[in-house]
C-alpha cells in the first residue's frame, strides 16, 4: 500500500489504524485536551466568574463553574478515549457557548484588544474544529473505547 508523506493516518491493509500512528493520536489528544484540563479549576474563582459577569454572561456564579465541570468531563473523556465522542460534543458545546460571549473582538475598539480578543476567538474557532473531528473519528486505537470492542 503506498502512502504519501503528508498522509496523517496511516491505514494497514485491514482498513485500521497502523501501530505507528497509534501512539501520535494518543499525544494529539492529550495536546488537545490540556487547555481545557489546566483552565477547569479557574472556572471555580470568584475573579473568572467576575470577569463573565462582567462580559453579560447571564448567572456567571452558576454558569461558569458548570462550564468547567463540562471543561473537564470532556477533556478526561478525551484524554482517557472513554466515551470519547460523548465528551468532544461536551468540549464542543462548551466552545460554542462560551467564545462568542467572552471574546467580542467586534465590540472592541482599542486595537490591542481587539487583537487578543480576535485571537482568542480563532483559537476557540479552531479547537471548536478538533473536538468536531473527534465527534466523527474518534479517539483511535490506544483509549478505553477501542479496548471495549
Amino acid at each position: 500500500m503506498a502512502v504519501s508523506s503528508s498522509t496523517i493516518l496511516v491505514r494497514s491493509e485491514a482498513g485500521g489504524v497502523s501501530w505507528g500512528a497509534s501512539p501520535v493520536i494518543l499525544l494529539g489528544r492529550f495536546l488537545f485536551v490540556l487547555i481545557f484540563l489546566m483552565s477547569a479549576p479557574m472556572h471555580f474563582s470568584s475573579q473568572t466568574i467576575g470577569y463573565a459577569a462582567s462580559q453579560g454572561v447571564p448567572l456567571a456564579s452558576l454558569a461558569v463553574p458548570l462550564s468547567g465541570v463540562i471543561a473537564l468531563a470532556g477533556g478526561l473523556s478525551i484524554l482517557l478515549g472513554y466515551r470519547a465522542r460523548i465528551g468532544a460534543w461536551l468540549i464542543a458545546l462548551f466552545l460554542a457557548a462560551v467564545t462568542p460571549m467572552l471574546h467580542k473582538f467586534w465590540a472592541v475598539s482599542d486595537p490591542m484588544m481587539y487583537q487578543m480578543q480576535f485571537i482568542m476567538f480563532m483559537k476557540n474557532v479552531s479547537m471548536l474544529g478538533g473536538a468536531l473531528l473527534i465527534t466523527q473519528l474518534g479517539p483511535g486505537p490506544w483509549s478505553l473505547d477501542a479496548r471495549r470492542k
